[in-house]
């Protein structure tokens, strides 16, 4: 199932979009398909898996720990679509550094993608205006390119990022908050016209992540006209802590309802 599906069967059912991060091979490369398993069993709709990377200038330090203790076990390129393949049951985006990507090759890159089932694209430290060998790539392997936008961003920077997606289906990832990654015990969720103006300036779903981290920040955004909620920092916490994640995102996927 495409990103674009699942939005669309969740629209019928009157539910948003939980997206769950987990960092790829944190503890070990057979834990995160175990674990991703068990997040799909207990209501994530869109997994996001990390491909760790040693300088994740867009995330915060619990996701900077993780990618360093998976690095440390020997998660790289290679074995990281390696496990993506043994992951299924929602559709699943890759969330990575352009360093990585480029190093692999962008068509050979684009190409694993899709041979993993994965269908979307995240790549923070790629601006728009060199995203476009990329975006062909990912274009004839089938693969959505997702931008992040915030609420600072300007028009014509809109403008120029819906330039560059071309016919790309997948969400628009709206920052909630400014800086890097990490859960936050409070926000400020006044996001409602934001989300309003960018869901229908792309036409397209909006998520919003960066610091969600509780159910009723879920259910606030919710409220608010997200279509999607990013849950990361606060579950890769959990997973390293070995908490019982499962009863934690049926938490989360109830107040998407």
């Amino acid at each position: 199932m495409r990103i674009s599906e699942r939005f669309k069967e969740l629209e019928k059912k009157h539910e948003k979009a939980l997206i769950l991060y987990i960092s790829c091979g944190d503890p070990s490369a057979e834990d995160t398909v175990r674990i991703a398993r068990g997040v799909m069993d207990a209501g994530c709709d869109i997994l996001e898996l990390g491909l760790p990377f040693s300088d994740p200038i867009a995330d915060g330090p619990v996701i900077q720990a993780a990618s360093q203790r998976a690095i440390a076990k020997g998660m790289n390129t290679d074995k990281y679509f390696e496990t993506c393949k043994k992951i299924s049951g929602a559709p699943k985006v890759c969330m990575t550094y352009y360093n990585l990507i480029y190093s692999y090759g962008l068509e050979r890159f684009a190409d694993s993608c899709a041979a993993s089932d994965i269908t979307g694209l995240i790549v923070p430290d790629l601006p728009p205006e060199e995203a476009g060998p990329l975006k062909k790539a990912c274009d004839n392997a089938g693969v959505d390119l997702i931008y992040i936008v915030s609420p600072q961003t300007s028009n014509a920077r809109l403008a120029l990022i819906k330039k560059s997606m071309g016919k790309s289906k997948g969400f628009i990832y709206l920052q909630s908050v400014l800086g890097v990654t990490g859960a936050r015990e409070s926000m400020k969720l006044d996001l409602e016209k934001k989300i309003s103006e960018v869901k229908k300036f792309f036409g397209m779903p909006v998520a919003v992540g960066f610091g969600v981290s509780r159910p009723e920040q879920v259910s606030g955004l919710a409220k608010q006209g997200a279509d999607g909620i990013i849950v990361g920092s606060a579950v890769v916490k959990m997973i390293a802590e070995g908490e019982d994640i499962n009863a934690f995102v049926r938490e989360l996927k109830r107040a998407t309802r």
